[in-house]
């Protein structure tokens, strides 16, 4: 007797050993076309594997996480058959599923193009109409290593070769086809479907190291159905259209170049976006109780070192060796600074200057602070991932009592501001202890006990990201969902223990005694460039008037009408706004497209009717008519609208 117990709680009794087939089709026959495998005892399986004792288990189908990363690991194994159906000699490495697809790399002198993609995606579909069973075999060590040697696979025969001596060496067929796998894979690739379609060429090293063999990798994305495949294109070709490297230079925001490789040169439209927002943190940090610093760029490898971060983060700091030199003049000794990945070490050396009494705290210390970290060339992407960024940082020094009404109030403060950028979609992310970590196990108890207890106060509901909390605290990530459904993680919120005990800061507390400060270390936007590059492309460029660089264009029809188009301009700056005037000797036509392309949010077009009638011709962004307003009402109007969410 096998005892089944499934997710509902209910138990199906067999006689004996059962599969998971046929586990869906005693439950089901809707369930058993459905199934692609089985979860038995929190472990996926083929659905040929036989349960032979009591156990949890659970069917799954593409409607799953884990199913549809089963989907795509199985039409990763059907790109590789197509590949050497097409293309003989050709060896395959390895074909892992990745967020939203798979790749697969391959071998081969001769490279792949872009017009083989299509005949290999026609390969695919029919290997899928073909409906060809996966089945599982076990193979002798040496006899795998003699048949993959046999049929040249080189690559095959050095993974089978590291595999541990104990380790069962399973190889899954596909009709003729088969490849080294651990599993589990579909019943057949008639189960695959066709909501496929391969994506790109790059190249790879065998293993990730620049040492070995360069290999060609197939991307490819894969979906549940055509109609999720169809939305995940129409994503990705929005995205494109978005993509905020392009329309940074489109619209003359910033560039980047070799010569300051990671680093952004802004300009001055897009220097007026970044102090826009800049304007606006301040002026909600100001609101909220928050004291600004500033806090040096260099700091002595010591302090890194006490904190614990030259261990944690050596790899990723710009050093400076420098000689210091004596009194008289002579160098006496060699320092190491470091350029600041980060500025939490420095809040706490302000923390610590004086005496700080109970009644202080909470101290709410914040700094837009400039922070260099080194990323590998090849991690750097436009602003989103740079070597020199400002954080919009600050760190909370509290006692314990209060690490639950301070969450509280930052997790308001930062919804409310997520909300004013236009993002009003939000997951919380729980991110309990890393491996690696600093502090007692004792201490991450009580961290993150009091973390989950001030998530519950304030009513979120928490997604858990296992072992990915910071190596001094558990945190909670903020992730926005922007206008074509991409989530972006940026505000963070760290319980810390450590540091202070770390630093040796101290308050004195009620009683007179010293006690250590909690450090509740936040981020809202999370860095300026990044989240600049993260509105850019939500806004499609189309920033909403308080953002914009240019709010306002003021085109004169000829030059007869320039100095009415100056007294207009001259009105809508004295009541705030950012104006250009365009007095260019063009058509009116061309000035309005050339502006609308640069996605200015309004154009007012004036000519001797309306400077006669004392009136502008404003045209918004995306409209095809024009509305005929007096002045004084288009700026009173402009200026509202202007203003934002400060109402400033």
């Amino acid at each position: 007797m096998v005892a089944i117990t499934l997710p509902d709680g209910s138990i199906r009794p067999f006689d004996g050993p059962v599969s998971g087939a046929d586990l869906a089709a005693d439950i089901g026959p809707g369930l058993a076309k459905a199934a692609l495998a089985i979860r038995v005892g929190g472990h996926m399986r083929d659905l040929a594997h036989l349960i032979e004792e009591d156990a949890d288990g659970s069917i799954v189908t593409a409607k799953d996480e884990d199913g549809l990363d089963l989907l795509r690991h199985d039409c990763a194994h059907v790109l590789a058959q197509a590949v050497q159906d097409l293309f003989p000699g050709t060896q395959v490495t390895i074909g892992p599923s990745i967020e939203n697809g798979f790749y697969y790399d391959f071998a081969r002198d001769e490279p792949f193009t872009p017009e083989d993609l299509p005949k290999i995606e026609a390969r695919m579909a029919e290997i899928v109409d073909a409906d060809l069973p996966f089945s599982r075999e076990v193979w002798d060590r040496n006899e795998a290593i003699q048949v993959f040697t046999d049929i040249g696979e080189a690559y095959k025969t050095e993974l089978i070769s590291d595999l541990p001596e104990d380790e069962e060496i399973s190889i899954y067929r596909q009709g003729d086809w088969f490849d080294l796998c651990l599993g589990p894979h579909l019943p057949s690739t008639g189960k695959l479907g066709k909501a496929f379609k391969l994506m790109s060429i790059a190249g790879a090293y065998w293993r990730g190291n620049s040492k070995n063999a360069m290999l060609q990798r197939i991307y490819g994305t894969c979906w549940s159905n055509p109609k999720e495949l169809k939305q995940h294109l129409h994503m990705l070709e929005e995205a494109e259209k978005r993509d905020h490297r392009r329309l940074g230079r489109e619209m003359g925001l910033f560039h980047q170049q070799q010569e300051a490789m990671g680093n952004v040169f802004w300009h001055p439209k897009g220097w007026t976006l970044y102090r826009a927002v800049e304007d606006y943190m301040r002026t909600r940090l100001d609101e909220a109780g928050y004291d600004e610093v500033k806090t040096p760029q260099l700091v002595d490898r010591s302090l890194w070192e006490d904190s614990g971060h030259w261990e944690k983060f050596r790899d990723h700091m710009f050093i400076a060796e420098v000689d210091e030199a004596d009194p008289d003049g002579k160098a006496n000794e060699k320092r190491m600074l470091a350029l600041k990945p980060m500025n939490c070490p420095c809040h706490v050396q302000i923390f610590k200057q004086g005496i700080t009494s109970y009644r202080e705290l909470p101290m709410r210390m914040a700094e837009f602070g400039s922070c260099h970290r080194y990323e590998p060339s090849g991690a750097l992407h436009g602003i989103m991932r740079v070597r020199a960024f400002t954080q919009d940082d600050a760190h909370i020094f509290c006692t314990e009592d209060q690490i639950t009404s301070e969450t509280k109030i930052f997790i308001d403060l930062l919804m409310s501001i997520y909300k004013d950028f236009g993002f009003e979609e939000v997951v919380v992310k729980f991110s309990d202890r890393p491996e690696v970590r600093a502090g007692e196990d004792a201490t991450w108890d009580k961290a993150e006990a009091a973390l989950k207890e001030s998530t519950a106060a304030a009513g979120l509901e928490t997604i858990l990201n296992p072992g990915e909390g910071a190596f001094y605290g558990p945190k909670l990530e903020f992730v926005l969902r922007d206008a074509i459904g991409r989530d972006w993680q940026c505000g963070t919120l760290q319980v810390d223990f450590v540091l202070p005990e770390r630093l040796d800061a101290n308050y004195i507390g009620e009683d007179g005694a010293k006690h250590r400060p909690v450090m509740l270390h936040r981020a809202i936007l999370g860095s300026f460039e990044r989240f600049i590059g993260i509105i850019i492309e939500n806004y499609a460029g189309r920033f909403p008037m308080w953002l914009s660089p240019v709010q306002v264009v003021v085109a004169a029809i000829t030059n007869d009408h320039d100095d009415y188009a100056n007294t207009v301009a001259g009105a809508l700056r004295a009541a705030g706004l950012r104006v250009e005037t365009d007095l260019r000797s063009e058509k009116i036509n061309y000035k309005i497209r050339e502006h609308s392309h640069a996605k200015v949010p309004a154009i007012l077009v004036v000519g001797g009717r309306e400077a006669d009638d004392r009136t502008v011709a404003v045209r918004r962004l995306g409209g095809k008519d024009q509305e005929i307003v007096a002045l004084d009402e288009a700026v009173v109007r402009l200026s509202a609208e202007a203003a934002g969410p400060l109402g400033q």
